[in-house]
């Protein structure tokens, strides 16, 4: 069985979940929330509700289930991974194992690398991708200031590396700044070199087509909820072999294909992959949520594009009005997707989040974005002693009005200052006076 989903020959840009949600303002008004901060996580697509509530009713356990219903799950389950096959251009052969998450992602690829494998990575990325790698056969690059200069940078880096097993990790698009990394041309670098090379595509996914084997990728990781299907799955689809061969990344029900009693141990004969990693009962309402909105991104590639990248245009445009503004950026020639982050000399980052949010119903990501060492760098070279910045991050729930309405409220707080009075708690501003009331089913 397979549930359909809603084909379209609109130009439009596929519809968001939420895109009349009307938030309170601290003066007693009500707005149309602007929702700028899609690189954290996505808003739920229209097509995916309407899939995953197709789905619900037939819901039921995920494999060895003899009833109808777990038959149908099973196969929605096990269909799901030729579909997202099929948006990555990956391999037959490749492996896609589902996981909750790029992080999640990432960290059972760590797991699964051969011992001593070599690993080599810029330290401009994101926790999920610069952290899982331990030991001193890692190699963090500083992050280059061109795309010429990271293939240099990472030529030199595996010309170093000790000889055995060898992995790249890079990012498709930077959570940061947005920018597009080279990662064909990275490829071909860790391929003369005898190295493999993973792709953390969480920002590159909504944003792009991505096809693995023409970028020459061997594994490719991103998210649901990154990529309009917020509902706890992301995937790792690529070669299999380092994943047959460690050991369970999780161990349980569905990772054993049999366990024996022998007195003082138990005999455990693993799964293949992509069962070997998937233990305990899988999430066959996220996957499908995921599987859904990769095709529904594929046939809209052209005018999510377009979209995003007028908007891209009119929001940098119109930043670049705002005395004292400074966006960060790391590769000075590189395209970027819609990802702009920024800091306001003289004001703080958390500050104009929590202004904007307040008075104007804008929500944007203030911090340093999971990039600590990237962002700390990039802000201390824009002359700025915090290590933090305001990101605004387009996607398919972003309107002009969103972007003029961000730019207009940034003029207003720094040339006429707020319209309230704030106070730090816990570590954020908030207004002193707040009286903006939780929705119904929060009270």
């Amino acid at each position: 069985m397979t549930l359909a989903i809603t084909k379209t020959t609109s130009t439009a840009v596929p519809a968001v979940v939420g895109a009349d949600l009307r938030v309170p303002l601290v003066t007693g008004e009500r707005v149309t929330y602007a929702n700028l901060d899609h690189a954290a996580s996505a808003p739920c697509l229209q097509e995916v509700r309407d899939a995953v509530d197709e789905l619900l009713p037939w819901y039921a356990s995920v494999h060895r289930g003899a009833g109808f219903a777990s038959q149908v799950s099973t196969r929605v389950y096990e269909q799901a991974r030729d579909r997202i096959r099929k948006f990555v251009g990956a391999h037959a052969s490749d492996a896609v194992v589902f996981t909750r998450n790029t992080t999640d992602s990432l960290n059972l690829l760590a797991r699964s690398v051969p011992k001593n494998t070599a690993v080599v990575l810029f330290d401009s990325e994101h926790h999920a991708a610069l952290l899982p790698w331990r030991g001193p056969n890692v190699q963090r690059v500083p992050a280059p200031s061109s795309s010429g200069a990271a293939l240099v940078a990472l030529d030199r880096a595996l010309a170093a590396a000790p000889v055995g097993p060898r992995l790249v990790i890079v990012t498709g698009a930077s959570n940061v700044t947005g920018e597009l990394w080279p990662v064909a041309e990275l490829a071909k670098v860790a391929r003369r070199h005898g190295a493999r090379i993973a792709l953390d595509a969480a920002q590159l996914a909504p944003h792009r087509p991505i096809n693995v084997r023409e970028l020459g990728v061997d594994y490719i990781a991103f998210s649901g909820h990154k990529i309009y299907a917020p509902f706890g799955a992301g995937v790792l689809v690529g070669r299999a072999d380092w994943l047959q061969q460690a050991q369970p990344y999780l161990v349980g029900g569905g990772a054993t294909s049999k366990v024996t009693d022998h007195g003082d141990r138990l005999g455990v004969a693993w799964s293949a992959v992509p069962e070997r990693h998937e233990a305990g009962s899988p999430n066959v309402v996220g996957v499908h949520a995921l599987a859904a909105a990769c095709e529904i991104l594929s046939r809209h590639w052209e005018q999510t594009v377009a979209h995003e990248q007028e908007l891209l245009t009119r929001l940098r445009d119109g930043l670049c009005t705002i005395p004292g503004f400074r966006e960060l950026s790391i590769l000075t020639d590189a395209d970027k997707v819609g990802v702009v982050s920024f800091t306001i000399s003289g004001f703080d980052a958390g500050f104009l989040a929590a202004a904007l949010s307040a008075e104007y119903g804008i929500g944007v990501r203030d911090g340093a974005f999971c990039a600590h060492v990237i962002v700390g760098r990039l802000v201390k070279q824009l002359g700025s002693h915090e290590e933090r910045a305001v990101r605004a991050s387009i996607g398919l729930g972003t309107t002009a009005e969103h972007v003029d309405r961000l730019v207009a409220a940034l003029r207003t707080l720094v040339t006429e200052g707020p319209k309230c009075a704030y106070t730090q708690r816990d570590g954020r501003w908030v207004p002193e006076d707040d009286n903006r009331t939780l929705p119904p089913f929060l009270a």
